[in-house]
């Protein structure tokens, strides 16, 4: 009987469900670390690349004897009315031979830049920024670049526009990169948004004097992320007292909320509720079909008598 109820469709849609499972996780995080990448290079590897051609291709010939220069950089005068033939740029037509020679001589380098070891030398930008972002939180680490640093910053705060939003992005990348990082002390549950209704949320801190002084108690910020993207959330304060800690690590609660109650620590597992549909595991084991909800139906003679009939049930 199992048998004839396995079909090529719903074969097929079961594994390629479970295949795409399997593989979405790896090809997400993969997609998502490239299009970072991408963001850097163009951003900021890119115009540091640019940087480096330009300061190479001014400064060599200067400080250089043609004699040792790289083949690419000497230009003959016959490369010059080459290029001024071939171009459509009519400034550079009457431009000078040493506008043209300088010309030729960048177009030359990003050719020698982009084919030389495969491209490696385009990784020169990321290289030279870590370095840069290195060399910069070392100096800002000193007193004399903290002192730098503190007259700069107040001097951006005076300007226009620019002081309605460089405390609050500051604010929030001092809260997630800064020394003193942001810390979910504990895990509790509240009842909110009303009684009767339990959320998870993540104390913060202490809450404002004003607001402890007008509870006439301890109060706490509580913190309650929202599905599936647990950095938006509310803040409300909610006295100590009704606030019921759990025993669960920050982790176990933020996972808890992304998947929007699906994954419970396994100690926290409650058997189910009625109506509410089970994830299963396949294991090998003859499986019944699935209604339209994707509620699994057990296979005749699995429930109830072992004829295949229902089992009678007590009204009470």
């Amino acid at each position: 009987m199992d048998n004839e109820r396995h079909t090529f469709w719903g074969d097929f849609r079961k594994f390629f469900v479970r295949g795409l499972a399997v593989l979405l996780p790896s090809i997400v995080t993969l997609w998502l670390l490239w299009q970072a990448f991408t963001f850097l290079f163009a951003n900021v590897a890119e115009p540091i690349n640019r940087g480096i051609r330009v300061a190479v291709v001014e400064i060599t010939p200067r400080v250089a004897p043609e004699s040792i220069q790289p083949g690419w950089m000497v230009i003959s005068d016959e490369d010059i009315q080459s290029f001024r033939d071939s171009t459509d740029n009519l400034l550079l037509r009457e431009a000078s031979d040493e506008t043209v020679s300088q010309e030729l001589r960048r177009q030359k380098l990003r050719e020698v830049w982009k084919d030389w070891s495969f491209g490696i030398l385009d990784l020169t930008g990321l290289i030279v920024a870590i370095v840069l972002l290195y060399l910069a939180g070392r100096l800002l680490g000193s007193f004399v670049g903290r002192w730098f640093y503190a007259r700069l910053e107040s001097l951006l705060r005076a300007i226009p526009g620019f002081k309605q939003v460089y405390p609050h992005v500051k604010q929030v990348v001092d809260l997630i990169m800064g020394d003193s990082k942001m810390a979910f002390s504990r895990v509790v549950l509240v009842e909110y948004p009303r009684k009767g209704i339990w959320t998870v949320g993540l104390v913060t801190s202490s809450s404002l004097k004003p607001i402890a002084d007008q509870a006439r108690s301890e109060v706490l910020c509580v913190f309650i992320p929202t599905s599936p993207t647990p950095f938006t959330g509310f803040t409300i304060n909610v006295p100590a007292a009704e606030c019921v800690d759990v025993d669960m690590t920050i982790d176990q609660a933020l996972r808890f909320v992304i998947t929007a109650g699906v994954l419970v620590p396994e100690k926290h597992q409650m058997p189910a509720a009625s109506g509410v549909p089970q994830l299963h595991v396949p294991n090998g084991e003859p499986e019944g079909e699935t209604d339209a909800q994707g509620l699994e139906t057990p296979p005749e003679g699995s429930a109830g008598d072992p004829d295949g009939g229902e089992t009678s049930r007590d009204p009470t």
